[in-house]
C-alpha cells in the first residue's frame, strides 16, 4: 500500500512539474511552450490565455489579439488624360460659283417716219429758199437711220384745169427729190407722185387756203437701232 502511495505521488509530482516545464510567459498574455511557440487548445485554433490577458497583450498571433491596421493602400495616381483627338480637317469652303454674265441685248430695229411740207408759190414748181431749209432739216434727221423709202406726193390748188395741175404736182415733187439727191440721199431711194388738185388740205375759197394746198408732202421711212 505504501508502495503504491509512493508512486502516486511520484506521477502527480510530474502532472504538477510538467506544467512548470511546458508552459512559460514570454511576455505576451498567452502560453508558450519553452521553444516560444504558442500552446493551442486541441483544435489547434485557439490560444491558452493567462488571467492577464487583454486583446492589447496577446500574442500576435493568436485570437483575439489586435492586429496591426493595415497599411494605407498607396495613392494610386490617376490615369493620365486621353490625347486629344485629333481635329478633324476642315475643308476650305467652296468657291463662289461665277456671277452668270448677262449677255448684252441684241439690238432692236425700230420703225421710223419723218414728215414735211414744201410750200410752193402760184403755179411755179421751183423750191424757195424757207422749203430747202425745211428739207435740208430732214435730211439731217436720215443720219443713223436704214433709209427704205423717201415718198415725195404733189399737190396744187384749184385754180386751173385738172390736167395742168397734175402735171404741176408731179413738177414740184420731182423738185423735191432732186434736192434730196444732191443732199445725198439714193436716187432710187426717193418715189415721186402728183396728185393734182384732187386732195386739198384747205378751202381754196381763200387765197390763204389755196397757199396751204400748193405743197408737196414729203414722208421719210426707215428703221434704227434702238438701244
Amino acid at each position: 500500500m505504501k508502495k503504491l502511495n509512493k508512486v502516486a505521488v511520484l506521477f502527480a509530482s510530474v502532472a504538477l512539474a510538467a506544467p512548470v516545464v511546458a508552459f512559460a510567459q514570454t511576455g505576451a498574455d498567452n502560453w508558450h511552450a519553452v521553444d516560444g511557440t504558442v500552446w493551442k487548445s486541441g483544435t489547434n485554433e485557439l490560444c491558452w490565455r493567462d488571467a492577464g490577458w487583454t486583446p492589447a497583450t496577446a500574442d500576435a498571433k493568436c485570437d483575439g489579439a489586435l492586429k496591426p491596421p493595415a497599411p494605407a493602400p498607396k495613392p494610386v495616381a490617376p490615369p493620365p488624360p486621353p490625347p486629344p483627338a485629333p481635329k478633324a480637317a476642315v475643308a476650305p469652303p467652296p468657291a463662289p460659283a461665277p456671277k452668270p454674265v448677262a449677255a448684252p441685248p441684241k439690238p432692236v430695229q425700230e420703225k421710223v417716219t419723218f414728215a414735211a411740207d414744201a410750200l410752193f408759190d402760184f403755179a411755179k414748181s421751183n423750191l424757195k429758199p424757207t422749203e430747202a431749209a425745211k428739207l435740208s432739216d430732214l435730211v439731217s434727221k436720215t443720219k443713223g437711220v436704214n433709209l427704205e423709202v423717201i415718198i415725195a406726193v404733189g399737190h396744187t390748188d384749184s385754180v386751173g384745169g385738172a390736167a395742168a395741175n397734175q402735171k404741176l404736182s408731179v413738177a414740184r415733187a420731182e423738185a423735191v427729190k432732186t434736192f434730196l439727191v444732191k443732199q445725198g440721199i439714193e436716187r432710187n431711194r426717193v418715189y415721186t407722185e402728183g396728185k393734182g388738185l384732187t386732195q386739198p388740205v384747205a378751202d381754196n375759197k381763200t387765197a390763204a387756203g389755196r397757199a396751204k394746198n400748193r405743197r408737196v408732202e414729203v414722208e421719210v421711212v426707215g428703221t434704227r437701232t434702238k438701244n
